[in-house]
């Protein structure tokens, strides 16, 4: 029988894992497809606890980033997508980071 205490420190590993993939995705894409996934399927798991704000924060850094890269790509023409592309990366480090940073502490994230 599992009891709360593992099960919670069983999420706490998940969370960090998650971080990690997102980070990773910078030198394989897939790896945040992976952690978005994981997130969808353990929200319900996490709900009511202190991880529940890092999983809205990991799920929203996907979309937001995946947006202003699709925006970046489509207007990489018109050259203004470097700086939008430069800018996702940039905004994407300072997300997994600092939400690293406040689940190192046991901390949510405050949104």
């Amino acid at each position: 029988m599992i009891t709360d205490e593992e099960k919670m420190q069983s999420l706490q590993k998940l969370t960090m894992v998650v971080y990690a993939l997102y980070a990773f995705s910078y030198f394989a894409g897939i790896t945040a497809i992976i952690g978005i996934v994981i997130n969808y399927i353990k929200k319900e798991e996490v709900a009511g606890t202190w991880l529940e704000s890092h999983f809205r924060w990991q799920i929203r850094t996907f979309w937001f980033g995946l947006l202003w890269a699709v925006i970046g790509i489509a207007t990489l023409v018109i050259l203004i997508g470097i700086p939008i592309l430069f800018a996702n990366c940039i905004w994407i480090i300072y997300r997994v980071v600092k939400g690293w940073l406040y689940f190192n502490d046991n901390k949510p994230v405050p949104i």
